[in-house]
């Protein structure tokens, strides 16, 4: 039998609802249960892919090919279960299959309204088929519902999940509503009333949450919990305290403490005496609070004003430090100044260079010239996607003797070494696409195969002949130019089975250099860190004993 999780957020945004939820996700399953992670967000895209990472982050892409909400990077960091296209959910997706029904006549002759009909769909998007590894149903759906309550843009995922509370009764659902008690200098205490209001605003649309998870800078007296129970109708020990921490891998041991798995738990009536196995997370704190040694990683991308553009990406670099007992200082370097004579010595003092993925001319030539800084001063270079297209442009000009080679992405060039990928193979499909088509949904898009060339630096690191990695891009390092870049000492050393899209490319005798036209930091996890990141920071950390 599936529970189902509901988790609101409330009082301001960016309170951190996508790592509660993935932290409770871990904590439930360090008690050996099941557990697939959802998110309903209300914007009226169908999905975030068209939208700019200054407004939304970045976009994540699952293996099934969907791009998706950045949290959804978080469940899957925290739980290790694959997400998938049925795991998030936005008002337009909502929207647009309602009325696809309407226009098929689906809803026979009937007048189509928000009740029963959009929240009719989205009910249906929470309770479809949860099967996680091994084919088995989830024990658990954590459902979390985007935006802030109050929002008006949220109010149909409400009344859905308050229909779904009602239908499935108290032995299979649960409200967790996420708030902030801030602290106030002038007046030297924490102030409740913003919980207070928020969790009124819920019952204004019917939900009476059962746990209350409260977001706050220090401890929460026992006379305050005392205030939030009696004013929002919770009991005591349902006022679970959500301290700030170091690191949000210290969230899952931080909420066990403060009781928050235990409480879910009681609210169901199942057994929660025993301690969950919590040393994994443990250790990963440990190890990251104590680290052996440093390195800096410089990041040369073009949306550094807004980390969260880089969050996986982030996150990943940080779990090769855990692989190798370091912390990774990472300096966020806007590409745009390697563009002015001189700024390149910026670079003088890292330890190795990332150029990561990106769309759009803005800030090309600055990517390019930190990938030639990397190359001729041997350090540590690893580029993704958009990052592996600009050392295969920059080996073009500077190796391969073609001063014209550039992407038909920014315009007609000379030596396009890189062109709009048309045509693709997906399974047993040919996926196609052309310059007029939409952008929405029309990359290359989710898991796809590759294979790895014996001898080859990628070979040792995945320590495998064949892999599995996520993409996203429109465009496609340029085949017809394999053999001259190759003659002039660029390895294409990952190509697709059927050996007509390059994949990786390496430069042998450098001590690390390495692009991938693929994403791998959406695989990478605190507890399983990917392989490149772990063998990119090790070799950072030679090079930092180098200088």
């Amino acid at each position: 039998m599936t529970r189902y999780v509901f988790i609101t957020g409330g009082v301001v945004s960016s309170l951190g609802k996508g790592i509660a939820s993935a932290a409770l996700g871990a904590l439930l399953q360090a008690r050996g249960y099941r557990v697939r992670l959802r998110k309903l967000d209300p914007y009226l895209n169908v999905d975030p892919g068209t939208m700019s990472p200054y407004q939304h982050g970045e976009v994540y892409v699952t293996d099934d090919g969907a791009e998706t909400d950045l949290d959804l990077g978080h469940y899957e960091r925290f739980t290790g279960v694959d997400a998938t296209r049925a795991d998030n959910a936005t008002t337009g997706r909502i929207y647009a299959n309602v009325i696809a029904r309407e226009r098929r006549g689906d809803y026979l002759g009937a007048t189509v309204q928000v009740i029963p009909h959009v929240t009719d769909a989205i009910k249906a998007v929470i309770t479809a088929p949860t099967a996680v590894e091994g084919g088995e149903e989830a024990d658990f759906v954590l459902a979390e519902i985007g935006g802030t309550v109050g929002d008006i843009e949220s109010l149909p995922f409400l009344e859905a999940i308050r229909q779904l509370g009602n239908e499935l009764g108290p032995e299979r659902a649960i409200f967790v509503h996420l708030t902030l008690v801030p602290w106030i200098p002038s007046a030297g205490e924490l102030k409740t009333k913003p919980t207070q209001h928020s969790v009124k605003e819920l019952l204004n649309v019917g939900i009476q949450p059962q746990i209350l998870l409260c977001r706050c800078d220090r401890p929460i007296p026992e006379g305050e919990r005392r205030k939030i129970a009696l004013f929002c109708n919770v009991r005591q020990e349902a006022v679970i305290p959500a301290l700030d921490v170091d690191t949000i891998y210290a969230v899952p041991e931080s909420y066990h403490r403060e009781g928050l798995d235990r409480e879910v738990l009681r609210h169901f009536g199942l057994p929660f005496e025993t301690e969950p196995d919590i040393s994994p997370w443990e250790r990963i704190v440990e190890t990251i609070r104590a680290p052996e040694g440093e390195v800096t990683i410089a990041v040369v991308g073009k949306y550094t004003n807004l980390l969260d553009s880089y969050k996986s990406l982030a996150e990943a670099l940080a779990h090769g430090g855990i692989a190798n007992r370091v912390k990774v200082k990472l300096d966020w370097v806007d590409s745009q100044i390697f563009e002015t004579p001189g700024a390149i010595h910026r670079l003088e003092n890292v330890h190795g260079i990332l150029v990561p993925g990106g769309f759009g001319e803005r800030g090309t030539e600055g990517k390019i010239e930190a990938v030639r800084f990397a190359r001729e001063r041997r350090l540590p270079f690893f580029g993704i996607c958009f990052g592996m297209q600009m050392a295969v442009i920059e080996a073009a000009r500077n190796l391969a003797g073609l001063p014209g080679a550039s992407s038909t992405e920014f315009g007609p060039c000379e030596s396009p070494v890189v062109g709009l990928l048309t045509e693709w193979t997906k399974g047993n499909e040919v996926e196609r696409r052309d310059a007029g088509s939409d952008l929405g949904g029309t990359m290359r898009l989710g898991a796809y195969p590759c294979v790895l060339q014996p001898g080859s630096l990628v070979r040792s690191v995945y320590q495998a002949a064949r892999i599995s990695e996520r993409h996203r891009h429109r465009y496609e390092v340029n085949i017809r130019y394999k053999p001259l870049l190759e003659e002039r000492g660029l390895l294409f050393s990952g190509m697709s089975p059927d050996a007509t899209l390059p994949e990786i490319v390496e430069l042998p005798g450098h001590p690390w250099f390495v692009g991938v036209q693929f994403h791998p930091e959406l695989k990478s996890r605190p507890l399983d860190p990917h392989p490149l990141f772990a063998s990119f920071v090790r070799a950072a950390l030679e090079q930092s004993r180098l200088v």
